[in-house]
């Protein structure tokens, strides 16, 4: 990636109202297996790999020009905004701004390729509330970095973006994490992800049936707890363990690995009741890693879904709370859906997307 300076593909007429509008959008993802190893220091010793999809869920970003002198930060959704001189904004507001992500995105791009920090209106929203375990966090990171190129016109491609938005997020912002999530948005669709040493990583996307897509997303049903959870305390405990070279931690994380190559089998045969059987088994795996991934109100609704009909499950993204996920006979899908809702979860179908990161003008 180049760090020459690049023109904005705005064209800046003094009047913010006849300057066009950069969108992007990312989807959102579903974790179907192998969470938790493209964690550090685990794929960095072992190798990693995780099995998602992507859903009909978005994390959004506008960028367009300021009316006035100033760079504007604007998330509706969680009723916050703030403002800054590009001065001000260089010097201290990637470290103090309550919109963290958005001034992170924005100090990162400009430092990486030599463009100076303008006046402009960021916006942005989030289908899923922060802490979803549906990879919202790193959508909207990518969501902004997509935005940044598309106005720079920078010539970056998708593994490119992924890396950068990794970097930013885990590296400058030191937000705790893995690779997964800004992988699958980037590239969208349903993906066998390896993260392999010295910190390469191959995408390699599942050509699906139709047939068999349609039966899997027939099969899923997606809860929200009404608990949005912090995954920090969770991914430090894992990685404490996997650092201290716990024999319980790496057993753990090894089956987890090995369910994604599974789980990939199975979903490329459309065996959907062994990725059910898988999903549950890792779910038991999974809360080996760490305290906290599970509690009272999951384990709840984990028994709730089962009663009802539904055969696989487990939560999505580090656990505590967030969505959760269930694989169940499509004749049973209302009723499990029915039973989640009255449990005091939200509950609905999904749909999956082939498409990931996307940008336009307005």
């Amino acid at each position: 990636m180049s760090k020459e300076p690049f023109r904005s593909a705005l064209v800046r007429q003094g009047d913010p109202r006849r300057t066009p509008s950069i969108r992007a959008r990312v989807p959102l993802r579903l974790g179907l297996a192998g969470g938790g190893t493209d964690l550090s220091p685990y794929c960095d010793t072992f190798g990693g790999a995780v099995l998602n999809t992507t859903i009909d869920r978005y994390a959004y970003a506008f960028i367009a020009a300021s009316d006035d002198a100033r760079i504007h930060f604007v998330a509706p959704d969680l009723e916050t905004s703030e403002s800054y001189t590009p001065e001000a904004l260089e010097q201290q507001a990637a470290r103090d701004a309550k919109l963290k992500i958005h001034a992170g995105v924005t100090v990162g791009m400009a430092r990486r390729f030599g463009f100076a920090i303008e006046p402009l209106r960021l916006t942005s929203f989030v289908d899923a509330p922060p802490g979803s375990g549906l990879g919202s966090s790193s959508a909207l990171v990518v969501a902004l970095v997509e935005a940044f190129a598309a106005y720079h016109q920078l010539p970056l491609g998708p593994y490119d973006v992924a890396h950068l938005a990794w970097e930013i997020e885990r590296v400058d912002l030191d937000l705790m994490g893995g690779k997964q999530d800004q992988y699958a948005g980037t590239f969208g669709g349903t993906n066998f992800i390896e993260f392999l040493t010295n910190d390469r990583v191959v995408v390699n996307p599942l050509r699906v049936a139709e047939s068999v897509r349609n039966e899997i997303e027939t099969s899923l049903v997606i809860a929200f707890t009404g608990v949005s959870r912090m995954s920090a305390t969770i991914i430090a405990e894992q990685r404490s363990g996997l650092i201290a070279l716990s024999e319980t931690s790496i057993d753990n994380m090894h089956r987890l690995k090995q369910d994604a190559h599974e789980m990939k089998d199975a979903l490329l045969r459309g065996d959907v009741a062994q990725m059910a059987r898988i999903l549950n088994r890792s779910w038991t795996a999974k809360k080996n890693t760490a305290a906290g991934i599970s509690n009272p109100l999951i384990e709840t609704l984990y028994a709730c879904a089962h009663s009802a009909g539904a055969i696989g499950g487990k939560v999505s993204g580090a656990g505590g709370g967030g969505f959760m996920m269930f694989i169940v006979p499509p004749e049973r899908r209302v009723e499990v859906i029915r039973a989640l809702n009255l449990a005091g979860a939200t509950a609905s179908g999904v749909h999956l997307v082939t498409e990931g990161a996307e940008t336009w003008t307005s």
